[in-house]
């Protein structure tokens, strides 16, 4: 992975011929295997797709070479995931591993554990979820009730996490919790600890949306053991370890082309049942603020190539991108003035249908928007010196 300061640019014939081959291999998949387009993250869990993925060295690129991965740039595994993404491919099984855990691992993990899921996870064989969120937390992440004792060889953790994507599939999940007493500074005394989601004491408990599907969970820890080799980081230091990871899970593509997909179906099978100005019209601003977000994320990308600072750009990122998702759907829904039907023969229908149901959590995951404005209102008022 290159963060130094004099990390090159990634020439623009190379990112043509990137995006070239990435969808000739989409269409391939879709010719042979068949899969209907997903929403983004929510997009089908397979492990077959992941692993060919990872075959073409397409999951983990940021990974350097020496733990399996390809040394590829920020920007380039940006490109990927975007026409992944625009295609509503199945990316469900490899996503928060490829983006948001190999880059902690990286950063905080240990040289051991770094040999042991860094090459499962650039092979597409190994999966994780996010352990943050709690029933009564929300995103005040400084207020986990999650505890971890101290026994010997390792801690015992208590509690419940909720909203934990893919938890009844993946292997692990890295899990924030209290390590040391509540004190006057919340966020001291966190710790992140690596727990397999097979462990004994762990319980996975489905949270279904409306139309049955199932991508969340809670999961209760009793008396769970996780040994001391699976602290990740430093014992104490778990809220500074989730500011520098939130940064990769909020500022990528996947905060604003959640609904992509469904705008391209609604072209290419509605597009003759609306006024052509009226569409124009919809089409039109939807596209300009989609490549405004793009650009914003496209250059936090070149940042964290470089080295720099990304949290605040990150959050901006994720609260425009995930207010724009939701805009989507409801721009859609006005111009059909259409009442989502998921049984519908139409894929767009059905894609509708989902989006509706799903969409109201964009702006919450991942921190809420209020909680994503109150960051960079923070770092305003430090930059302006405003009181």
């Amino acid at each position: 992975m290159t963060t130094t300061a004099t990390a090159p640019l990634v020439a623009a014939d190379l990112v043509t011929e990137l995006r070239k081959e990435v969808r000739a291999f989409i269409q391939s998949w879709w010719s042979r295997k068949g899969f209907a387009p997903g929403l983004g993250m929510n997009a089908t869990h397979s492990p077959e797709f992941s692993l060919e993925l990872a075959q073409r060295g397409w999951v983990g690129m940021a990974i350097p070479t020496q733990y399996g991965g390809r040394g590829s740039t920020t920007v380039e595994r940006f490109v990927v995931a975007e026409e992944l993404l625009a295609a509503g491919a199945p990316v469900g099984a490899h996503w928060v591993a490829e983006r948001q855990t190999a880059p902690t691992l990286l950063v905080f993990g240990t040289e051991a554990q770094r040999q042991l899921f860094l090459p499962r996870i650039a092979e597409g064989r190994c999966f994780f979820s996010i352990g943050l969120s709690e029933p009564d937390s929300g995103s005040d992440l400084a207020s986990v009730r999650t505890t971890a004792r101290r026994v010997d060889g390792g801690w015992l953790v208590n509690g419940t996490k909720i909203w934990t994507s893919g938890a009844h599939r993946n292997h692990f999940f890295v899990v924030l919790c209290r390590t040391r007493p509540l004190a006057d500074d919340r966020h001291e005394g966190l710790s992140q600890l690596i727990v397999d989601l097979k462990a004994p004491g762990l319980r996975i408990s489905p949270i279904k949306l409306l139309n049955g599907s199932h991508h969340f969970n809670e999961v209760a820890f009793t008396d769970v053991f996780v040994p001391d080799d699976m602290l990740l980081g430093e014992e104490g230091s778990g809220w500074t370890q989730i500011t520098s990871e939130l940064a990769h899970e909020r500022s990528g593509p996947d905060r604003f082309m959640s609904t992509y997909p469904l705008l391209e179906q609604l072209l290419r099978d509605r597009a003759t049942d609306v006024e052509p100005a009226y569409l124009n019209e919809t089409v039109g601003r939807l596209t300009a603020r989609y490549w405004m977000i793009r650009q914003l994320s496209l250059a936090v990308a070149h940042a964290i190539d470089r080295g720099g600072s990304t949290s605040v750009q990150a959050a901006i990122v994720k609260d425009l991108g995930t207010t724009f998702e939701q805009d989507v759907v409801a721009s859609i829904q006005a111009l059909l003035e259409l009442d989502p039907d998921p049984t519908a023969d139409s894929l767009f229908e059905r894609q509708l249908a989902e989006a509706t149901l799903i969409s109201p959590s964009y702006t919450i995951r991942g921190g809420t928007t209020e909680v994503l404005r109150s960051v960079a209102a923070k770092a305003l008022r430090s930059t302006h010196h405003v009181r």
